[in-house]
């Protein structure tokens, strides 16, 4: 490698990634800070301390009516902070399309920026500039839907009621201790391991009331939620199949400025459906009035219903500006099959993308090779500058030298299905990782066994997706199975017990990737069930990059690392890489007005309101 120079700061950044690959720790020093209504990731909050509401908001939009969105497959919980159970979207922030209506948290995101919080039960937040705690003042308006006021104890009890039965994150183990302070003050010091990004991840834990929740009933999946203190009530489920939710008209924060425009219907209904087609099916009659669309073919060519015919349908197409995430097969590499790097390289070969995406989708989706695609963060397309290769030298093998330079693309065909170029590739691959060709079948050189696995579907969509890799497969003598399993068995299936070979998964990417990238990719995850490490990732070049990226405090430090962190990862071909949409495509019912403006993530149906 050629002379590099590197600022101070970014040569403690590399030390910091290798340091936390090799196990060994930075002490965090406490430090002197001030509190602040917000936090950003990276330098300041967008908004003042004085912010009247958020930017994507109607701060004059009306309360009542009734919002009707959707899922697909069947939940048998209400409770989304534990392993056990199914979850219906909706009750707890998982997107801005799925806001928390439930529970409050510290603080609120602002879908508007990349990564960052302002005050809501934490009227303020304060850390120092490593960053090593944070200490949140909570909000004397702050109440229990009980009408309890909500106490630093409360925090304290919620965060040891999460790190002891509810899901497993890595970022719990990194709090040394939580401190009740004068001033209804919670502080949380973090340990050796800390990184820059726990103070937001702290920010953003639900808070449940210490005087009315039983931890060991919390540990159970049921279908009676957590007791919280957000905006809206259960009033009533249909388990399986539909929860309604009714707005608590005394809801503590409805006028203070990060809620102001939000929440505005008095109902809330979720409506899950066992496939797509009978889905779309109860929206066209009006059983409910948001659609989110993800089949191009429909959107262009069937919405053309008696309803959508008369203006009754609007079709929103949302351009966002965040990364397209990675849409494709994964690989189960804890399977023999899928050990070597070489056959999960050939995979790609055999699909055709071109063919499915031409006779499947109308020519309407776009082919993803990147895990933050169309973004500054992606680093597909693009040399590896000299910050990415200081970070990248450790890691020698890592990464291939066409991700490197910037040539590397995913595997083009000539959209007939049978590419013979392309199949001559993979097969080639296939040989040089053991396997060869014996009577119209794959198998292994030394022991004869087939090459055959199983694809784990979890509705007809995939099911279709699969189909057509089956079939490219089938022509080079590789035999795989589909098996569509309703959602119960499906999540158990691939998050408790790994019991699949490959399955389709979308990793949602945003402007700020953090610790959730430790849960699906990092050797702790891969050995630990309950986490979305479903390729069984174990690499130390990740865990590194990872790390990098966490203890960045400059943009361009953590565009190198996150950078860096899409090329091993695109080396490793942890999953035959699908497509992604150009736009986020939703239609709406006329009973349902939207602001002028969206947020930068898209959609936030919490901002709508009821049409007259």
């Amino acid at each position: 490698m050629s002379a590099i120079v590197l600022s101070i700061a970014l040569r403690r950044r590399i030390a910091a990634a290798v340091a936390a690959t090799l196990g060994l720790g930075l002490v965090p020093q406490l430090a002197a800070a001030e509190p602040k209504h917000g936090i950003a990731m990276h330098g300041e909050p967008a908004l003042p301390p004085d912010y009247q509401h958020l930017p994507y908001a109607n701060p004059d939009a009306p309360k009542g009516g009734s919002i009707g969105l959707s899922g697909q497959g069947t939940f048998d919980s209400l409770n989304p902070f534990i392993l056990k159970g199914s979850v219906p979207d909706g009750l707890w922030a998982k997107s801005a399309f799925w806001p928390a209506r439930l529970w409050d948290s510290l603080m609120v995101r602002s879908w508007d920026e990349p990564f960052t919080l302002y005050g809501h039960v934490a009227e303020f937040v304060e850390t120092p500039e490593d960053r090593s705690w944070v200490e949140f003042t909570i909000n004397p308006l702050a109440r229990f839907q009980d009408g309890e006021p909500i106490t630093a104890e409360d925090v304290a009890f919620s965060f040891e009621l999460l790190k002891d039965h509810g899901l497993p994150r890595d970022w719990h183990k990194k709090v040394d201790r939580v401190e009740v302070n004068p001033g209804n003050k919670v502080r949380f010091v973090f340990g050796e391991d800390w990184d820059r990004e726990m103070p937001l991840l702290i920010g953003l834990i639900p808070v449940f009331p210490k005087h009315a929740t039983d931890p060991e009933a919390f540990a159970t999946s049921g279908l009676t939620p957590p007791p919280g203190s957000g905006p809206y009530k259960v009033s009533s489920v249909k388990p399986g199949s539909t929860v309604v939710l009714a707005r608590d008209p005394d809801y503590w924060a409805k006028d203070l400025p990060q809620k102001r425009g939000f929440d505005n219907f008095d109902e809330v209904r979720i409506e899950y459906f066992r496939d797509g087609g009978t889905l779309f099916e109860a929206f066209r009659k009006g059983l409910f009035n948001v659609m989110t669309e993800t089949n191009p073919v429909r959107w262009e060519t069937e919405y053309d219903f008696p309803a959508a015919a008369q203006g009754q349908i609007a079709l929103n197409e949302f351009v966002t500006g965040t990364p397209k995430g990675m849409n494709g097969f994964v690989f189960n590499q804890r399977r023999p099959v899928f050990e070597d790097v070489r056959v999960r390289e050939a995979m790609a070969y055999f699909l055709d993308f071109e063919w499915i995406n031409r006779n499947l989708f109308a020519d309407a989706y776009e082919r993803t090779g990147s895990y933050f695609q169309g973004s500054t963060l992606s680093g597909l397309g693009v040399p590896a500058d000299d910050a990415e290769q200081a970070l990248l030298a450790p890691f020698p093998d890592a990464v291939r030298d066409d991700v490197m330079d910037g040539t590397y693309a995913p595997p083009a065909s000539d959209g007939s299905g049978r590419d013979r170029a392309n199949f001559r590739k993979g097969i080639d691959l296939l040989e040089s990782a053991g396997w060869t060709e014996q009577d119209g079948r794959m198998v292994n050189a030394e022991t004869g066994e087939p090459f055959t696995f199983e694809f784990l579907a979890l509705n007809k969509e995939e099911e279709r997706l699969a189909l057509a890799l089956q079939r490219s497969l089938r022509l080079v003598g590789i035999d795989m199975q589909i098996r569509t399993v309703d959602s119960t068995q499906y999540w158990e299936r691939v998050l408790n017990t790994r019991d699949f070979d490959m399955m389709r998964w979308t990793y949602g990417a945003s402007l700020s990737p953090g610790n959730e990238q430790f849960g699906r990719w990092s050797k702790i995850s891969a050995d630990t069930y309950g986490r979305l490490n479903f390729a069984g990732v174990s690499e130390p070049a990740v865990d590194a990059m990872i790390a990098a990226m966490l203890s960045a405090t400059e943009w361009e430090e953590f565009v190198a690392a996150v950078r860096s962190l899409d090329r091993v990862l695109i080396s490793g071909f942890h999953v035959i890489p699908l497509f992604h949409s150009p736009e986020q495509w939703v239609a709406t019912w006329d009973n349902l007005q939207l602001p002028d403006r969206s947020s930068t993530s898209g959609a936030v149906p919490a901002s709508w309101w009821a049409a007259e």
